[in-house]
């Protein structure tokens, strides 16, 4: 082993998930920067460094130190102290106030900031405010530094290091070393095979029940990403035993030693839920029991005469599918509207709005996302909420609107019900009065939600509540392409790919993905926009059946962005570059932020010295911490899943052979339906016939059915 010395200049490339990087450094000796590689993702621009390892020659890079150890020394010089603090390894220390710091300390820099950072009150434009975030910021650093350090040591990435550090503070180190399967409850994003992987290294036995706790609630945890609500004994031991590699009468007893202490829960059928999953989906079908179980005050009512004054005052004509929806949600307790685009679910359920208005009873409105909820703001001209919002969830206080504070209202109506999981539909209806009237509102055909369950569908298969399916597609909607041919795809038919330049439905045949790739780059800066005099940002989304390929939503973010946005004002995390004036999505709920998973936003604020940027929601701002940024994706392109309950003006999809794994027909319906007013399909006729002839959409674990229809 040989040993080096220098001081890093630049750091080339660093690989989030395994910590490889590659740095240049200056060293005495030699001419020209050194090329080091090996594990240094917790080493800064600036940082003095020695370095253990050895000498070896790359065919196509040349000559490279290859790293085994090392250790951070203070860099000596002025210029190597002004690099040091200005790579962005303190928060509140960028470029400039660096370079303002070292000028007034000199040598004396790092002493002061470590031992009095209270003088650096006495550097111009840092006041009170800033002094504090850099002593908290050092402090951090180093303690992060230290976790860094322990963490790759022991083969987990430097990308979860500041969320281990945020989630458990100084007691990081201490906590990871005696149950690092902790880190998978605890830490978003940080999953079993992560843990299991920290676990190994630390020499943790492969037998423990602590690893084979965890590896049975991962199993259960991915098959509720999945959709599904239970798993059966069998799959979840075959699963489990497959991927901890032991064998299944340890499995077998975990899963026994687990029902004893509660923490999973078995049910008929060999089923085996975990307790928020169980709990939820026997408390839909008890509320909704209680529910109808009273009858509705309004079902005496005169509905006849009611909508005849409704279709005079309004100038409006129902047909007799709406009259019959309007009369049953004024007898029912419990009632769902369903239908396609263009068959007049809005127009419904604003007459059944009006009908109960005229019998005075006081109506809340809801939807899943804060799109939807707009949407139907927009649609009603009353106030809708997100469902959380509505019932005033807060991370300290949970659900305040629940069974001891219900909701004040006669009437409750929900829309784009198909996208509301199981957990979500039992805590609304927790909050609901068994004397209040529940009417949801959805398309049972589009995707189904996100979340576990299938809540919508089961409880239309259940046949216990009165169900209004509207099947007539109006004539103002039968001249759209969108529409019609979304009628197409839904019954099984190929829809019309021949449109005349008046249509709103365009499709481009494209086979090569790279091909595909560029047409929709063209569509989306150039040809749309110019034609249609819109905003290729706010007003053109493109939808991908899936993230991975070519043709798939990570890849064609870069692309467009890069098209779309190609500023110089931008924060790097995680190996994307987030710019001022981006288009960007969250991905995670964060209560604290009041942002949900599926929200989007423009990118309003970045503060380069600060490491912060400001994300404008709907007009709210929102402040994100650089280390926050794995909440966010860039969001010119996203997939289907992520657009449900939201429409654009103008929907570019991708559909190629390439995205074969999900060519499905609910997922082509569910695109088709986004475009409100333009939709161009790029790619193949066969993936398309592909996807409309998949009807075979993957069964979800669920027992909600049964439930409802027993007792």
């Amino acid at each position: 082993m040989e040993y080096l010395s220098g001081i890093v200049e630049r750091i080339t490339y660093t690989n989030e998930d395994n910590g490889f990087s590659v740095v240049k450094i200056k060293s005495k000796g030699f001419a020209d920067l050194v090329t080091v590689v090996g594990n240094l993702a917790a080493v800064n621009i600036g940082a003095t460094i020695r370095l253990k390892g050895d000498w070896k020659y790359d065919s196509k890079f040349g000559k490279q130190f290859n790293v085994v150890d090392y250790r951070e020394t203070v860099p000596a010089t002025i210029a190597g102290i002004e690099k040091y603090l200005g790579s962005g390894l303190i928060k509140g220390i960028g470029p400039v106030y660096a370079r303002r710091i070292v000028k007034h300390f000199k040598e004396d820099t790092l002493r002061v900031i470590e031992e009095e950072a209270d003088y650096l009150i006495n550097v111009e434009g840092i006041g009170q405010k800033r002094v504090d975030m850099i002593k908290k910021a050092w402090q951090e650093q180093k303690e992060i530094k230290n976790v860094m350090l322990f963490l790759q040591s022991n083969g987990v990435s430097t990308a979860y290091a500041v969320k281990i550090y945020k989630t458990y503070g100084n007691e990081s180190i201490n906590i990871v070393k005696t149950n690092p399967y902790r880190l998978a409850d605890d830490i978003w994003g940080i999953g079993f095979k992560t843990a299991d992987k920290i676990a190994q290294q630390l020499g943790f036995d492969k037998h423990s029940f602590e690893r084979c706790r965890s590896g049975i609630v991962y199993v259960l945890n991915e098959l509720s990403n999945e959709g599904h609500c239970f798993s059966t004994r069998e799959q979840l031991l075959e699963t489990t035993e497959k991927m901890l590699e032991l064998e299944g009468t340890l499995i077998d007893a975990t899963i026994d030693r687990m029902i004893e202490e509660k923490t999973i829960i078995p049910d008929e059928g060999n089923a085996i839920y975990l307790p928020a999953f169980y709990h939820s989906e026997v408390g839909i079908a008890r509320r909704i029991k209680e529910i109808l179980a009273l009858e509705s005050i309004y079902k005496s009512s005169n509905t006849d005469e009611i909508v005849e004054n409704i279709q005079r005052e309004y100038q409006i004509q129902y047909d007799e599918v709406q009259v019959e929806a309007v009369k049953t949600a004024a007898r029912s307790k419990f009632m769902v509207l369903t239908g396609g685009p263009g068959t007049g679910k809005t127009t419904t359920t604003l007459a059944i709005i009006k009908i109960f208005q005229k019998l005075d009873a006081g109506v809340l409105l809801a939807a899943p996302t804060g799109r939807a909820a707009k949407r139907m703001s927009e649609a009603t001209g009353m106030e809708a909420k997100t469902i959380h919002r509505l019932l005033e969830y807060s991370p300290m206080d949970g659900y305040k609107k629940n069974a001891e504070t219900p909701l004040e209202c006669d009437v409750l109506i929900i829309d784009e019900t198909s996208m509301v999981d199981t957990i979500l539909m039992y805590n609304l209806l927790k909050a609901v009065s068994n004397e209040t009237v529940v009417v949801l509102v959805g398309d049972v055909d589009q995707l189904p939600s996100v979340g576990a369950g299938n809540v919508l569908k089961d409880i239309i298969d259940s046949d216990t509540v009165d169900v209004v399916k509207l099947t007539r597609i109006f004539r103002q909607a039968q001249g759209s392409a969108i529409i019609t041919n979304a009628h197409r795809i839904n019954k099984g038919e190929s829809p019309g790919l021949k449109c005349g330049s008046k249509s709103d439905f365009f499709f481009v045949e494209e086979e090569d993905p790279q091909k595909v790739v560029e047409t929709i780059k063209e569509l989306c800066s150039k040809r749309l926009p110019n034609y249609y005099k819109v905003d290729p940002v706010n007003d053109i989304q493109v939808l991908c059946p899936m993230q991975r390929g070519e043709a798939g939503a990570f890849n064609l973010n870069m692309v467009l962005q890069e098209t779309l946005n190609p500023g110089d004002v931008s924060i790097k995390y995680g190996g994307t570059v987030y710019r001022l004036k981006d288009k960007v999505m969250q991905i995670k709920n964060n209560y604290d932020k009041n942002v949900f998973n599926g929200d989007i936003g423009t990118i309003s604020k970045i503060d380069t010295e600060d490491k912060t940027l400001i994300i404008s929601f709907d007009g709210v701002d929102v402040e994100y911490d650089a280390t926050e940024l794995d909440e966010v994706v860039l969001a010119y392109a996203t997939t289907v899943h992520k657009s449900q309950g939201s429409e654009y003006k103008i929907v570019v999809a991708p559909f190629t052979m390439q995205h074969y794994m999900m060519l499905q027909r609910n997922l082509l319906y569910t695109c088709v339906t986004r475009a409100k007013k333009i939709l161009v399909l790029v790619g193949s006729k066969k993936a398309i016939g592909i996807a409309v002839s998949n009807n075979k959409t993957q069964k979800r674990n669920t027992m909600l059915v049964g439930r409802l229809k027993n007792g």
